[in-house]
């Protein structure tokens, strides 16, 4: 059980009481980067031929670290979750968000020595391994921070998608009706007035499909400027909210430094 517990240690995000566990973390981090720059760098023919071995070893060094990852995480689930039973502990990591990401960035590499695969799809499987890139945020305080942010505004940010979507069909159909008759190439149905919607709303305008008729000219207009204001709501939304988390965790760092300085018998000030 105390080996057990050691292991864990190690793992767990929230220890780093020693030079062991911050080297753990710092290792796994910088090799979940190093796996998304050599994906990155594959992409390059000259680069993937020259290099193609050194790539293999990194990929292989990094499945056999996430693989024992991935079972010691298993193995230790009843301390990370204590509240339940050591089986239920287990399938509640395996099934959680960390555990399911955990489990796609390994899995690609074993299946076709289990399953006959075509090739195209293993590429394509391959795209998996940037979900390791998630993994960083068991490492990463300021990435758990972001993920705080996110969870406390997603409310707010599921209504302003809601009535962003709204508005997008609703002008994707208005402008599909203007326009088909005057361009019935360009507008030749509402998806190809959504693609027109999405182009203006977000003021990016790409000006591959674009209003000719004077009706459909104002509702562009309108469009882009509802655009303006609408797509900087979930960018206010959450700006306010990371202010606040971030107030939130220094007055709760700065209140928990204070109560240490406090005499757990008496409750008097230690350092007076």
């Amino acid at each position: 059980m105390k080996i057990r517990q050691q292991i864990y240690n190690l793992i767990d995000e929230n220890q780093n009481n020693n030079k062991a566990d911050a080297f753990v973390h710092y290792f796994i981090s910088a090799l979940i980067i190093i796996n998304v720059i050599a994906l990155f760098l594959e992409s390059y023919e000259n680069i993937n031929t020259k290099y193609k071995t050194l790539f293999w070893y990194i990929e292989i060094f990094s499945i056999i670290i996430f693989s024992i990852e991935y079972l010691i995480r298993i193995w230790t689930a009843d301390l990370e979750y204590k509240d339940v039973k050591p089986y239920k502990a287990r399938l509640k990591y395996i099934f959680s968000f960390m555990g399911i990401i955990d489990l796609l960035s390994v899995v690609p590499f074993y299946l076709p020595y289990f399953i006959k695969i075509d090739l195209r799809v293993i590429r394509v499987l391959r795209l998996f391994r940037l979900l390791r890139l998630l993994k960083l945020n068991r490492h990463s305080n300021s990435l758990k921070l972001i993920l705080q942010v996110f969870k406390r505004t997603k409310s707010d940010i599921l209504i302003t998608v809601f009535i962003v979507s709204l508005l997008l069909i609703l002008s994707a159909t208005l402008m599909y009706n203007i326009e088909n008759a005057a361009q019935p190439e360009a507008f030749a149905n509402i998806g190809e007035a959504l693609w027109w919607a999405v182009a203006t709303l977000t003021t990016v305008g790409y000006g591959d499909i674009y209003p000719i008729t004077g009706i459909g000219k104002i509702l562009s207009g309108v469009i882009a400027l509802l655009g303006i204001g609408i797509v900087a709501l979930p960018t206010g939304i959450i700006s306010s909210a990371y202010i606040e988390e971030i107030q939130y965790n220094r007055e709760k760092t700065k209140k928990s430094s204070e109560e240490q300085c406090l005499c757990p018998h008496c409750g008097k000030d230690i350092k007076k």
